[in-house]
């Protein structure tokens, strides 16, 4: 086949933000405008949390979690309705993942699993390869460290922020039950300690700020568009929309 006929590699979106600043639900909702896919790359530390649980494994044993990693399958859907499916090491079949993964059982015990270095990396690299093999014509990645590590070379890498209140107030209307004020509270110490290891308040050279604290989800979502488009079109040579 020659270079004229070869599929172009995905247009890489890398979308970075703090807690309950709707990174997911826009980067889902613009992915789906734009036709391209989506990455969760929180799922699969959820989906290695959920193996390590599975397999018995000591989540203080860095070693045995990348050799883990090393022998498991992880598949996730990038287009249309995510499904994770994880194929344990000895196993012959695929196990669907995508329920169990958001067990509280398990969200307590991802912390413990992505903070070890060797695991990020291994997944880093699982991440690149799910988007190289994707055959899409571009992936939305979104999730922690994704414009400063996971895709520092991105050509479009965007840091969605919203102050505080906002992003408690828009938190707890998809929260049965909880309050702004404890939401609020929540947030406030997810802030804390996320600002140990990453600032998501000051872009990184080269990623766009979007600062969605008076827009609404649909205007936040055309932000991104936006911004994808223009990016694309100055690569392209071509009329942004």
């Amino acid at each position: 086949m020659n270079a004229a006929n070869e599929a172009a590699p995905p247009i890489l979106v890398a979308i970075d933000g703090p807690a309950g600043s709707g990174k997911s639900s826009v980067s889902r909702e613009a992915a789906r405008r734009l036709g391209f896919g989506i990455l969760d790359t929180g799922a699969a530390y959820r989906a290695l949390a959920w193996a390590a649980a599975e397999c018995d494994l000591d989540l203080e044993n860095e070693s045995a979690l990348v050799a883990t990693l090393n022998e498991w399958t992880f598949s996730i859907t990038l287009i249309g309705e995510t499904r994770v499916m994880v194929r344990l090491p000895g196993s012959s079949s695929d196990c669907d993942v995508t329920a169990a993964i958001r067990d509280p059982s398990v969200t307590s015990r991802v912390s413990k699993v992505s903070r070890h270095p060797s695991v990020r990396a291994s997944l880093n690299s699982l991440f690149r390869r799910i988007v190289a093999e994707s055959g899409l014509p571009g992936v939305v990645i979104e999730g922690r460290d994704i414009t400063t590590v996971v895709a520092p070379d991105a050509p479009v890498r965007l840091l969605l922020t919203a102050a505080p209140e906002v992003r408690a107030a828009r938190r707890a209307g998809e929260l049965a039950g909880a309050s702004p004020e404890q939401v609020l509270e929540d947030l406030r110490a997810r802030d804390a300690k996320d600002a140990l290891v990453v600032d998501f308040h000051t872009p990184a050279p080269g990623v766009t700020l979007l600062d969605t604290s008076e827009m609404s989800f649909g205007q936040s979502v055309e932000a991104v568009i936006d911004v994808v488009t223009s990016a694309h079109a100055v690569a392209t040579g071509g009329a942004s929309r």
